[in-house]
């Protein structure tokens, strides 16, 4: 059994999905890679919501931008599957479904992300290459990629 998607701007969420895709976040990149940094960065307001269900959870999740938000291309960022569920390759998945997102609600077919380093072989396999220098992003080492 797969995963239920679902895209909602932030007015849409209600105040329990919007806590549920917080609490993941803040597991996988505050508690899971010991990094600390604020999560709500003020772009939540401005992006689409892409998550995952599975048996009434969010476990699969991350944020659509349009053009000239985070990048000069749409974007997509804070990708993350919750790490009880990482077996089931549902990474690919919401990749699948983040570069479909971004194709259906705004057109764009041009994407780049700030990856970390240490998944560039995932984010190849869905069509991204490497633009960039290794920078750090909070102590962790991230790559710009570009989708075109």
């Amino acid at each position: 059994m797969g995963l239920q998607w679902k895209i909602k701007s932030f007015e849409d969420l209600s105040s329990h999905e919007l806590y549920d895709i917080l609490k993941l976040r803040s597991q996988i990149f505050v508690v899971e890679q010991n990094c600390v940094y604020l999560d709500p960065d003020g772009k939540d307001k401005l992006a689409l919501h892409l998550f995952g269900t599975f048996e009434g959870n969010i476990v699969a999740y991350s944020r659509l931008f349009k053009a000239g938000i985070s990048f000069d291309n749409a974007s997509i960022g804070r990708v993350v599957v919750d790490a009880n569920y990482r077996d089931r390759k549902w990474g690919h998945d919401l990749m699948r479904e983040a570069i479909a997102g971004i194709k259906s609600h705004f057109g764009e077919s041009k994407i780049t992300i700030g990856a970390q380093l240490y998944l560039k072989k995932f984010y190849e396999s869905h069509g991204f290459i490497q633009t960039s220098e290794m920078y750090l992003e909070d102590d962790i080492p991230h790559i710009e990629m570009k989708k075109e």
